[in-house]
């Protein structure tokens, strides 16, 4: 899936060249009630990645009990959490653009206010403010989202899930003495175990692919813009 291209603010007419009290006071409320709407979002973030860590610890917990306890909490505990990561890349989508907007007017109205110089409302951070006001999108693809959520939280997550499954093959009932062994333990039901631990390299092999792909075409976004003020 491509990703959304940047929105370059368009040409700025000529126009008054500062902002008067009652339009930085304006400016002011909003910045406070996109800050609100960034930080209700980010807790909702937080509760699914919530959810995912404890969903794991009970997995954990469940499949370390006995030595005889079955590894297929930790196989199951992989899916749900994929369910959670799809979650959570929704709605970090919708938490990115009041993030954005918050950020925006940090960097282009408060900080030159700081510095003294004074925030121009001809700048062309105000056309893009604007338009994203006016025409409200995702900032980035459910894909990137994903991506994102991927290399800041839950490749941790997957990546725990996988040491303790294949720790927990290796050393329960009794430690590996032959690699054959591995099959028997990973086998779930009709499913011989060879098929298990190959399905569970694949996986793990994929969500690492994914992240650094996404990663890549972050890279590339940034580079393609033909502006450094650009939203997402």
């Amino acid at each position: 899936m491509p990703s959304p291209q940047p929105r370059e603010p368009e040409p700025v007419q000529a126009g008054r060249l500062e902002f008067t009290a009652a339009e930085i006071g304006a400016l002011a409320h909003l910045y406070r009630g996109e800050i609100y709407r960034s930080t209700v979002w980010r807790t909702r973030l937080d509760s699914s990645t919530n959810w995912a860590v404890v969903t794991t610890g009970i997995a954990l917990s469940a499949t370390y009990s006995s030595a005889e306890a079955s590894p297929l909490p930790m196989v199951l505990v992989g899916l749900l959490v994929t369910v959670f990561l799809l979650f959570e890349a929704r709605r970090y989508r919708y938490f990115n653009v009041w993030r954005a907007r918050a950020r925006l007017l940090e960097t282009d109205f408060y900080a030159p206010m700081i510095r003294g110089e004074g925030p121009s409302p001809n700048s062309a951070w105000t056309e893009l403010l604007a338009n994203d006001y006016r025409n409200p999108r995702y900032h980035i693809s459910y894909v990137r989202a994903i991506g994102r959520r991927l290399r800041r939280t839950y490749g941790w997550i997957f990546a725990i899930q996988a040491i303790a499954y294949y720790g927990k093959l290796a050393i329960h009932p009794l430690p590996l003495t032959t690699m054959s062994e591995i099959w028997d333990r990973a086998s779930i039901g009709p499913i011989p175990g060879a098929i298990v631990v190959l399905a569970g390299v694949a996986f793990h092999s994929s969500w690492a692919l994914f992240a650094f792909v996404t990663h890549r075409i972050e890279i590339a976004d940034r580079r393609a813009r033909r502006n450094l003020i650009a939203m997402g």
